[in-house]
C-alpha cells in the first residue's frame, strides 16, 4: 500500500502568546501543497524496518516521525497492527518550512489505520497526531485550515490557489526555529486569518505577514532579498513559509520569475 505525503504552505504566521512552558500560541493559514515523498508499507518477513531513500534524513531513522508513528499505533493495537517493511523516499526538503516530516507521519497513521482496518475517524486520527507534532494534525485533513494555539486548533477556510502557480525557493540556510521564537515579541494578530479568503491575493502583500520573517531575515539577509525578487518577478504574494527557510511565490498561471541570484537554492514549481 503507497501513499504520496504532500508539504504545505503558511499563508500569514502569528506569534499571538508565549506560554511559562516554552510553548507559543500562533495563528495562521495552513494550505496543501502537491508536491510529495513517497511511502510504502509490506507485509515483513522478519522484524519491522524502516528503509529511507532519497534526501538524505539526518539522525537516528527510529526517531523519524513515520517509524514512531508506527511504533505508536502497534502499541494500541497490537493485536491489529503487524510487522512491517517501510519504505520513504523523501522528495520534500526537510527544515524548510514545509511540514514534510509531518506529512509523513500523519499519512502514515492514516495507511497504518487503513491497512490493518482499524477504522479510526479523522477526530481519532488528529488526536494521535498531535502527539507526534504540532503540524501534524493538519496533514489529517489536508485541506485549507485556520489554526491557532500550538496549531492543532483548526477550522476549513474557504481557500482556492487553483488560480496561480507556486514557486518554492528553497535556500540551503539553516534557520534555528528556536532562537526565531526567542527573537519575537508576541502580539495580537493584525489581521484575522479566517477573513483571508474574503481578500483578493493582489492585496495579501500589504495585509498579511509571517511574525518569523523579522529576525530571520536580520540573521540570513540573503533571504529577504529572494523575497524582494519574487515580487521584482512578478509575483502577487510572496512570503517565508513557517520558519523557514523556504521562500514562496504566487504567480499569475503559468508564469515564474527568473533566476534567483541571492545564494545556493532549490526551487519547485507547482502548477
Amino acid at each position: 500500500m503507497v501513499r504520496f505525503p504532500n508539504c504545505k504552505i503558511n499563508l500569514g504566521l502569528y506569534i499571538t502568546n508565549r506560554h511559562a512552558d516554552g510553548y507559543h500560541d500562533l495563528e495562521t493559514v495552513f494550505y496543501p501543497v502537491p508536491f510529495r515523498d513517497a511511502l510504502e508499507i509490506v507485509p515483513a518477513k522478519d522484524k519491522a524496518s524502516i528503509h529511507l531513500s532519497g534526501r538524505t534524513v539526518a539522525g537516528d531513522s527510529t526517531d523519524n516521525l513515520v517509524w514512531k508513528a508506527y511504533q505508536m499505533l502497534k502499541e494500541k493495537f497490537p493485536q491489529q497492527v503487524g510487522e512491517l517493511d517501510i519504505y520513504l523516499h523523501k522528495a520534500i526538503p526537510m527544515g524548510a518550512g514545509l511540514g514534510g516530516g509531518s506529512a509523513d507521519g500523519a499519512f502514515m497513521l492514516q495507511l497504518l489505520s487503513d491497512h490493518f482496518k482499524i477504522g479510526l475517524t479523522d477526530a481519532q486520527l488528529v488526536d494521535t497526531a498531535l502527539q507526534l507534532g504540532s503540524d501534524c494534525p493538519f496533514f489529517i485533513y489536508n485541506t485549507p485550515q485556520f489554526a491557532k494555539g500550538r496549531g492543532e486548533q483548526m477550522t476549513p477556510i474557504n481557500l482556492d490557489l487553483s488560480g496561480f502557480s507556486l514557486l518554492l525557493i528553497c535556500p540551503s540556510v539553516h534557520v534555528s526555529t528556536g532562537k526565531a521564537f526567542q527573537m519575537i515579541t508576541p502580539r495580537p494578530a493584525p489581521f484575522d486569518l479566517r477573513e483571508l479568503d474574503k481578500l483578493p491575493v493582489i492585496e495579501w502583500k500589504d495585509n498579511i505577514t509571517n511574525d518569523f520573517e523579522a529576525p530571520i531575515f536580520e540573521q540570513h539577509p540573503e533571504l529577504a532579498a529572494i523575497k524582494q525578487q519574487l515580487y521584482t518577478g512578478g509575483a502577487v504574494y510572496a512570503s517565508m513559509s513557517g520558519s523557514g527557510s523556504t521562500i514562496f511565490g504566487l504567480f499569475p498561471k503559468g508564469r515564474k520569475t527568473g533566476i534567483i541570484t541571492s545564494l545556493d537554492y532549490e526551487s519547485f514549481y507547482v502548477e
